[in-house]
């Protein structure tokens, strides 16, 4: 009888531009790996092919016409959708733990907060991508928006569509990530981004110790 195996987790990392998640999503995967934990990590929007193409449209959208918010809703649920399916809950099935780089609930502030959508609408749109995958913990990167934008301006690259947008967009969306939190209090950790590096990452680790009763 072959060895029943144990499902992954599912870790997403969230927050406002320039909070740092992506630093810390590899720092993340690092140490889980020093501790002989298999890691698959990927990102939102995207993490296959298909949703590759669907970020660069999203980000870099060139023909001229604007995306709509509800088609915009739509098309990142769509990456969701391939992304689950693909990618996610394969990997948790093999027992890997998966951190993504931004999910759901970038949608439900962006979309519904950012864009103003109503966020019941842009949830259903979301709970069919989903189809139950939700993470087993969201680790919130909560940064003040003038150090946000701050960091923004140091890193210098050219905005995408999203980073462009104007500061009434960007605050509103910090404020869907507070009521996302108190909405969802036992899955979505709050984490002080302001803090340096290794504090932050510390502290992310204190979350996941406590999601797996100090087993990691």
């Amino acid at each position: 009888m072959s060895e029943k195996i144990e499902p992954g987790k599912f870790i997403s990392l969230e927050g406002g531009e320039g909070c740092g998640k992506s630093t810390q999503a590899s720092l993340l995967k690092s140490e889980l790996e020093r501790k002989g934990i298999s890691v698959v990590m990927t990102r939102e929007p995207g993490g296959t092919p298909t949703g590759e193409m669907i970020r660069d449209m999203l980000q870099h959208h060139a023909s001229g016409e604007d995306i709509t918010p509800i088609a915009e809703v739509m098309l990142f649920a769509a990456s969701r959708a391939q992304h689950v399916s693909n990618v996610i809950r394969p990997a948790l099935a093999q027992g890997q733990w998966v951190i993504c780089d931004r999910f759901v609930d970038s949608s439900l502030a962006y979309q519904s907060g950012g864009r103003e959508i109503h966020l019941e609408q842009v949830l259903r749109v979301n709970e069919i991508a989903l189809d139950g995958c939700w993470p087993d913990c969201t680790l919130w990167f909560d940064l003040p928006l003038e150090q946000s934008r701050s960091r923004m301006t140091e890193r210098g690259a050219a905005p995408d569509r999203f980073e462009s947008e104007a500061r009434i967009f960007h605050q509103r969306v910090g404020e869907m990530y507070v009521q996302l939190h108190q909405r969802f209090p036992e899955r979505i950790q709050r984490i002080d981004a302001r803090h340096a590096v290794e504090e932050v990452a510390a502290e992310v680790m204190g979350c996941l110790e406590k999601l797996t009763g100090g087993r990691i």
